[in-house]
Order: C-alpha cells, then structure tokens, then sequence
C-alpha cells in the first residue's frame, strides 16, 4: 500500500498501548511522540504535526474518561480523526467522479509540470472509465516536450483507446480543438486532453493553459502532481489553482516515496480535492482517494467500499451461488479461501487489494514490489491445489496442521513447509472470523436456492451487523477493525457473487 512504511509504524504506536498495565498521561504522550516522529519523516509540516498531536490531546483527556472505557480504542478513534482533518480539502471527491449520462460528452483536461507523470496519468484515467462502460479518448496538446506524442500514442494503443494528435502543428490550442472535435463527432463520451508541461511554474506555462482551456472549454481540469516532492506541492498546487480552475489534483509516484505524506498533507491544505494515486508504471497501479477510507488502510483497518468496487468491475453478480450457501453458514473452507486468493489475482496489485482486508497480515505477503506477492500468492493457491478432497472440504485446522501432512503438501505443490505453514496461519485467521461473524449475521435460509439473488436494504444490512457485533467478543470486534471488518467479512468474503451484502 501507499505509505505503508508510516502506516505501520502510526498502528504500532497504538498497538503498544495494549502493553501497557495503566494508561495514563504519560504513556499517552509516548505514543504521540512516536506518532509525530513517523509523520515528520513522512516529510509532513511541522505545524500539521504539531496540530495533529494538540487535536488528539484535546480528544483524549485521560483524567475524565469513564471508567471502563477502553481507552486505546478512543486513541486511536483520535488519531484517525485527526489524520482526516489532516488530509481532508473539505470537498467531496465523489462529486467529480463523472456520472455516465445517455447523450452527453465529458472533456477533462490535464496539467501539471513536466515529469510529474501527466501523459501516463491520462492513460491511467481514460482507462479507468474504459473499464466502467466510458468511451474515451486521448487528445495530446503538448507541442512542448519532444517525444510526447509518441508516448501518449505508445500508452493509447496498449490500452486500446483511440487518440489524436499532430507531428506538423505547433499550436497546442488548435491541436486540442481539432482532436475534440473529432472525437465529439465520432460519438466518444468522455475526451481526455494531455497539455504541455515545464520543468518549472512560468508565465509561459500558464498562459498556454489558459488558451488551451479557451479552446475546448473543459468540464474538468485536473492537476497532475509528483507525490516525491513532499511539502514544496502546497505551493505548486496553490500557482495552478490560482492560474487555471483546477477542479482536481491526482498525486502520482507515490509507491515508495518517503515524503509522499507531505504531499498528501500539503496539496490537502490548499482545499484542492485530491480523486486519484499513482503508485506504480502500471495501467492497473492508480486508485480513487478518500480520506476516510485511505487512512483506514493506512491503520491496516481495510478499505471495504474500495474492495467492491475493485470486485463489481471484474465479477459478475451472479457468479458461484453456492459459495455464498457455504459462507453463509459459516463453513469456511481451503476451496473459499482459494477462492478468495483467484479473486485478488485478478482485482489488481497485490498489495493494494490486501490491504482493503481489514485485519490482513501483511507479514504473509513478501516486501516489495506486487509481482512478488503475486507469485506468493500463485504459491498459496498451488499449496490448496495439492490438498485431498478432505483436505479441501474440511474446517478443523488440527488436521490441515498435522506434521506429516504438512511435509506432503509442501513436496506436492514443490514449496518449503514454512510456506504451508504461512498458508495455514492465513486460513486459520480468516475461518475463525467469519466462522464467528456469519454465522452471528442471522441470514436468510435455503441461499444457495435463491441463485445468488438474496439482497439486504441497507436498514436490513446494519440491522445483521449490530447482531454480529454484540455476538463477537470485544477484542476480537476490534481487530476485526470494527463495523467496517464485520461489512468486509459479509462483503468481501461473499463479493464473488455480489450476494447478501447488497448494491
């Protein structure tokens, strides 16, 4: 995940509060210390910083907290907050997702300085609503740097999305008219115009933005920001707000980028809304922001909304009605979690999909890049392919665990036996939860009947979770990552189908 490094060391602060036999003042600012440490070499500013610390101590007032209330879960409860209010522009992203409408044509247009990502961004962007039914098109307006066209051509024709642009012209304005034009003409939906970037903000920059802008009269300007720079994006995100009506700003080169928390934090305090991360070269490394649900990952609490999302796009609703039978009686077994692992090879980078699960240790998946976890995960899956039917079908960790059948799988699936053993860990995490929780949910009877048509209105849905979360045991809701973590176990582990968890 993006910024996982300060991600793990923020919930390892307050996970040390469990170790603790009294939580008093003292302990309290220990975290705290740690906290602002870890945002500090994320390169986040000193005064937002020192804001977060001031926010949580005025949240957290360890002298009048009731007696009995668990103090770590109101910590951490302030700790999130304030690291929203940190990241928070105070616009709604949603609103400038584009809604398809029958008969009407969107016109988004891209800037930023040259080297940020800009022309990759665009092909990440056009190909993102490809995928959610768009039509789009790529226009390349940039006269400015040698090679820009080639690039965007190169980017379009891999993502098989048509494009327009010119060897001869030299005026970006007419380039960017004509190839909007074209594709309006042509029926495209949704038209993508790349412009010319500097290696630095000038008046010649802007200018040619502001002409560009008069000539296609955009529905959408976004700002294409290189996350690697940290702080100093208050000020670039600040210039173009000031020079052309940026509605949007997408961060990229966020994947391994230490400072990558100053530039979230910074782009955030200029009020610019932030919709999209680029964590990778790749089509399929570019994610929707929300703060809420960013900083929920961050804490490794998941991110459920992301997770269907990222299934509705690839799996159809109706698929495997009789996984859904099983899960619903909380049968939790090797084929589900296999099941589960086919899932997330084909919803995107690993580490982006497993972070959403709440609770997921991420200690399973090797550091690094995805192509690693992939193959960890492919190995995962190789290791439940060896197994007997029995094996498969059985829910009574004690025999999957069994010395000798342990050695048999790892000589089966050609892996070390740690790697069983690393598998087993994984499934036995999993099954105890749901096994817990699903079976806690009262669900309909005779699922697997229904062909995978079961629904619940929201009112039904939250009615299911307040059952399952006075069944569970306190602690055990609270690693499950609270009511989100019960909504991932009905959601996510039943989101091959699009069952009972709803639209």
């Amino acid at each position: 995940m993006v910024l996982a490094e300060l991600g793990t060391r923020i919930s390892k602060a307050i996970g040390s509060l469990s170790a603790a036999s009294v939580i008093d003042e003292k302990v309290l600012d220990t975290v705290l210390k740690e906290i602002c440490t870890a945002l500090l070499q994320a390169d986040v500013n000193v005064k937002q910083v020192a804001n977060l610390r001031n926010g949580v101590k005025k949240r957290v007032n360890i002298q009048e907290l009731a007696a009995g209330l668990n103090k770590q879960r109101v910590i951490e409860r302030a700790v999130f907050d304030e690291l929203c209010d940190m990241l928070d522009s105070g616009a709604d992203p949603k609103k400038l997702d584009l809604k398809k409408e029958k008969g009407k044509q969107a016109t988004v247009m891209f800037v930023g300085l040259q080297g940020c990502g800009k022309t990759t961004t665009c092909t990440k962007y056009a190909y993102h609503y490809k995928k959610k039914g768009w039509k789009p098109a790529l226009v390349c307006a940039d006269t400015f740097r040698a090679g820009a066209f080639d690039q965007l051509k190169q980017n379009a024709t891999k993502a098989q999305i048509p494009f327009y642009g010119s060897y001869k012209e030299t005026d970006p304005a007419a380039i960017a008219q004509q190839g909007v034009l074209r594709f309006k003409e042509e029926g495209r939906d949704l038209i993508i115009v790349d412009t010319s970037g500097r290696h630095k903000q000038e008046a010649a920059l802007f200018e040619e933005m502001r002409q560009v802008a008069a000539a296609v009269a955009p529905d959408l300007i976004i700002f294409v920001m290189d996350g690697s720079i940290g702080q100093a994006a208050f000020d670039q995100a600040k210039a173009f707000k000031e020079a052309v009506e940026v509605g949007a700003v997408i961060i990229t080169k966020l994947d391994g980028h230490a400072k990558g928390g100053g530039a979230l934090s910074a782009v955030a305090a200029t009020k610019s809304p932030i919709i999209f991360l680029g964590t990778g070269e790749h089509m399929d490394q570019f994610e929707s922001f929300e703060t809420k649900r960013f900083v929920q990952r961050l804490l490794g609490k998941g991110d459920v909304s992301g997770l269907m999302d990222k299934i509705q796009d690839v799996i159809p609703e109706d698929k495997q009605p009789e996984l859904l039978d099983t899960i619903s009686k909380g049968n939790v077994t090797m084929r589900v979690l296999k099941d589960m692992f086919e899932s997330v090879l084909e919803l995107g980078p690993m580490s982006q999909m497993m972070s959403m699960l709440p609770g997921f240790n991420s200690d399973l998946l090797p550091k690094g890049n995805d192509k690693q976890s992939q193959i960890m995960i492919k190995r995962y899956i190789t290791i439940i392919e060896s197994m007997t039917d029995k094996e498969l079908d059985t829910t009574n960790i004690k025999i999957l665990s069994e010395p000798s059948r342990i050695e048999r799988l790892a000589r089966g699936s050609g892996n070390p036996p740690q790697q069983v053993v690393a598998l087993l860990e994984s499934y036995k995490h999993y099954a105890k939860y749901a096994t817990q929780a699903l079976k806690a949910a009262n669900l309909p009877k005779n699922l697997k009947s229904m062909k995978g048509d079961v629904q619940m209105n929201p009112r039904q849905m939250q009615a299911a979770l307040g059952k399952m979360s006075k069944a569970l045991p306190p602690q055990l809701l609270q690693q499950l990552g609270g009511m989100g973590g019960l909504q991932s176990l009905m959601k996510g582990l039943d989101g091959k189908m699009g069952g009972f968890g709803g639209k």
